[in-house]
C-alpha cells in the first residue's frame, strides 16, 4: 500500500504534483508494482491531511497518462503495462531535456552547443563507468 508520502509547503510545487512525482517514482523503483491498489482518493486525502480535491487531481492526471487505472467502485490500481518504470524514467528524462534547453537558449547557446555539451557529458559519465568496473 501507499505510505510514507512527504508533502511539502515550500516546494513551490502544487501538492497535487508532489503527489504524482512520488507515485511515479515508486513504481519506477519498484515499491508499487503493476495491479496493486492505491488507497481511496478519500483515504489518501485524510493520510496526507489535504484537500481530497487535490488527491482527485493527482489520481486523474495519472490515470490520463496511463500510470494508474481506476474503476469506479474498486478504486485505483497501478497499470499494467510493459516496463513502466522505463517508460516514467523516459519522461523524467525528457522534462529535464527540455529544462536543459530553456536554460541553454537563456544563456544563449545555440543548438550545436548544447548538442556538444550533452555529448560530453555522457562521454565524461561513460569514462567513470568504465573506471568503477
Amino acid at each position: 500500500m501507499l505510505s510514507g508520502l512527504v508533502l511539502s509547503q515550500t516546494d513551490g510545487r502544487p501538492m497535487y504534483l508532489q503527489i504524482m512525482e512520488q507515485i511515479r517514482r515508486r513504481i519506477a523503483v519498484g515499491d508499487l508494482k503493476a495491479g496493486e491498489q492505491l488507497p481511496s482518493i478519500r483515504q489518501l486525502a485524510v493520510d496526507l491531511r489535504i484537500s481530497v480535491i487535490t488527491v482527485k487531481r493527482a489520481y486523474l492526471e495519472l490515470e490520463r497518462e496511463g500510470v494508474i487505472a481506476t474503476q469506479h467502485g474498486k478504486g485505483s490500481v497501478v497499470a499494467a503495462g510493459v516496463d513502466l518504470g522505463s517508460r516514467i524514467y523516459r519522461q523524467e528524462l525528457a522534462k529535464h531535456i527540455e529544462e536543459a534547453v530553456r536554460l541553454a537558449a537563456l544563456l544563449g547557446l545555440s543548438p550545436r552547443e548544447v548538442q556538444r555539451r550533452v555529448r560530453d557529458a555522457a562521454e565524461r559519465l561513460s569514462d567513470v563507468d568504465k573506471v568503477r568496473r
